[in-house]
């Protein structure tokens, strides 16, 4: 193996260490700009469910312009990366001709190369690594460690997303039973009667229960304040 690319993978692997949702995005673009050739910025382009795109985990201001530009174009590497494409290098944007509203603009911001990875698909969301280079030429010879990064953030990603599933559905849990609690108290029901009550009372409003529970353990709460 490259010493090179053994290198990268290295780092790589310190450097996307698991962790919560924000703090694991975040640590996807630092180590992008410490880890990977050539990287001057990066962020993450975000498309949801809705159509709306945000940049997220910038790593500079400049970047949340030139995002913001390809967003207002439908135009760009990591436009094309979240919507359409899994990957979109630009190796020159002066004279890339797929980009031909966004170059002249990113060129005039002292931006020559860029690179859009598509990181993840979920089912409400789809993700992309944006690269932005000073150096023009640059990610011209990218695809093993643009696959080798992507598969590594795509890992630190879904574990990421684990664990906000799993600490929201305790949060959810906790909240039913704090509000079965108060209903018991209330009441004066046994838990099952009034996790039956609770049920209903979701059911008759159309409303979620663990929406329900919130309302309920708030009501209390601000009673109490």
């Amino acid at each position: 193996m490259d010493e090179a690319l053994h290198d990268n993978i290295r780092r790589l692997a310190e450097a996307l260490k698991p962790g919560d949702f924000d703090a694991t995005l975040n640590a996807i673009t630092t180590a992008a700009v410490e880890v990977l050739p050539d990287v001057d910025y990066a962020s993450i382009t975000v498309k949801h469910a809705d159509e709306s795109i945000t940049t997220v985990a910038p790593t500079a201001d400049l970047v949340l312009d030139l995002d913001g530009k390809q967003y207002e174009l439908r135009e760009g590497p990591c436009y094309e990366a979240a919507v359409e494409t899994a990957h979109v290098i630009s190796p020159d944007l002066a004279t890339d001709e797929r980009f031909p509203q966004y170059g002249p603009y990113v060129v005039e911001k002292g931006i020559r190369a860029q690179a859009g990875l598509r990181l993840f698909d979920a089912p409400t969301s789809q993700g992309a690594l944006n690269i932005y280079s000073h150096r023009p030429g640059a990610f011209e010879d990218f695809a093993t460690i643009a696959d080798l990064f992507s598969h590594q953030a795509a890992i630190a990603i879904g574990y990421a997303r684990e664990i906000a599933d799993l600490n929201d559905a305790l949060r959810t849990r906790t909240t039913i039973g704090q509000a079965v609690g108060i209903i018991m108290e209330r009441y004066e029901l046994n838990d099952e009667r009034a996790f039956a009550f609770l049920t209903r009372l979701s059911q008759h409003r159309n409303v979620k229960l663990r929406l329900i529970a919130a309302e309920i353990v708030d009501d209390v709460e601000r009673r109490r304040n």
